[in-house]
């Protein structure tokens, strides 16, 4: 009996540790998915300044930048969660990067122009892959900082009925239920020397 049990619990905990997380679902959105779309956004933007579009027309050559952005970084982004889910590494791990960049570059790098390009283009895919993932990982958390300043943290958010908190130096502020009622004191304050002033003029 005791022996079945124990089957039936290492038969419970791998195919839990098989089975993919949520999280790590979310995580994987983040890496590829993420990085793919903004990489579009920008690609697009490269086109509307691009100096081909008067050739090519701008919304061809804005589209014609995006795809091709789109599909570098997601080639990119993919390669670099394969790397690491190959070698069981942390999502940090540079080395991920620069063996995803060689490869992916090598591979496209082939199919734009052979076997010069395919080494050319490993090179600047896994300098450039690895510069901005480590430039990332170092603003992350400055980004991270300045979100909380910017909408605060959980307890700000739940005094603040879990709305946008604007930073001290904003001029624009948003009050909360003790500001507005000095600020009503203040305005029945003005009011009443005002009604005063008044009666004295007319006296």
């Amino acid at each position: 009996m005791a022996s079945g049990d124990k089957t039936l619990d290492e038969a419970t905990s791998s195919s839990s540790s098989s089975s993919p997380s949520p999280s790590s679902s979310e995580n994987w959105k983040g890496r590829i998915l993420i990085p793919t779309f903004l990489a579009g956004i920008a690609g697009g933007g490269v086109g509307l300044v691009s100096k081909h579009r008067k050739v090519h027309g701008l919304a061809n050559i804005s589209a014609t930048y995006a795809t091709n952005f789109a599909i570098v970084t997601g080639c990119y982004c993919g390669a670099r969660e394969f790397v690491r889910r190959s070698r069981n590494s942390q999502p940090d791990d540079l080395l991920n990067s620069a063996i995803a960049g060689f490869g992916s570059g090598a591979v496209l790098g082939h199919l734009q122009g052979g076997q010069i390009a395919a080494i050319r283009y490993s090179i600047i895919f896994a300098v450039v892959g690895t510069t901005v993932d480590f430039a990332t990982l170092k603003l992350k958390p400055k980004l991270k900082s300045f979100q909380e300043s910017v909408l605060g943290n959980s307890g700000g958010s739940q005094k603040n009925g879990g709305g946008l908190r604007l930073p001290e130096w904003s001029p624009i502020q948003v009050l909360d239920e003790e500001a507005l009622a000095a600020k009503r004191a203040r305005e029945q304050q003005l009011n009443a020397h005002r009604n005063v002033n008044l009666i004295k003029e007319e006296t």
